[in-house]
């Protein structure tokens, strides 16, 4: 569900296939702390020539978490059975080095503010992303205007992908993984 409607799978799909990360930002997601994105959203109006919709806002991720083999046998096995208990309780005594990783960020948005321009999408992009170019925690987001947050969504999961090889890298450097 998204602003309050539901989409179909076609309009999903229409959605992710014109979702576009225009500007990363040059930070990934922090080991050790939460990190704050800014995010501009920049989307054509429907049936409106030359009118586009500019959201402004923050999106928030929380530190990744390591998940040793005790901690996974609280956290995962809720509504599994003995069968799984049995594995859960094995993997904890076996496995004294073993831990997994949770990507299972929380990310929030927060702050959004709304504007329509009268100008041609390809003007506003241009313009945000001059103005974006010393943001290193700011990112520029091009969709559709309907479903805009699976567009969001989209670069969340980017920002995970971007991430990952460096905080575990960091994790091992400290020994924790």
């Amino acid at each position: 569900m998204l602003c309050g409607s539901k989409m179909d799978e076609s309009s999903f799909r229409y959605a992710m296939e014109n979702a576009q990360v225009v500007v990363s930002p040059k930070q990934i997601i922090e080991t050790f702390g939460t990190t704050s994105f800014r995010f501009v959203h920049v989307s054509e109006l429907m049936d409106r020539v030359n009118q586009v919709r500019v959201r402004d806002g923050s999106i928030e991720a929380e530190r990744p978490r390591i998940v040793s083999p005790h901690m996974f046998h609280k956290l995962a096995l809720e509504g599994f059975g003995e069968d799984a208990r049995h594995f859960a309780d094995w993997l904890e005594e076996h496995s004294e080095h073993f831990k997994l990783l949770r990507y299972g960020f929380r990310f929030r948005k927060t702050d959004i503010k709304e504007e329509v321009v009268h100008d041609s999408l390809e003007s506003v992009l241009g313009r945000i992303k001059d103005d974006l170019v010393d943001e290193p925690k700011s990112a520029l987001l091009s969709g559709m205007d309907e479903g805009w947050e699976v567009t969001l969504l989209k670069f969340t999961w980017e920002m995970i992908h971007r991430s990952a090889g460096e905080n575990v890298g960091e994790w091992k450097r400290r020994g924790l993984i």
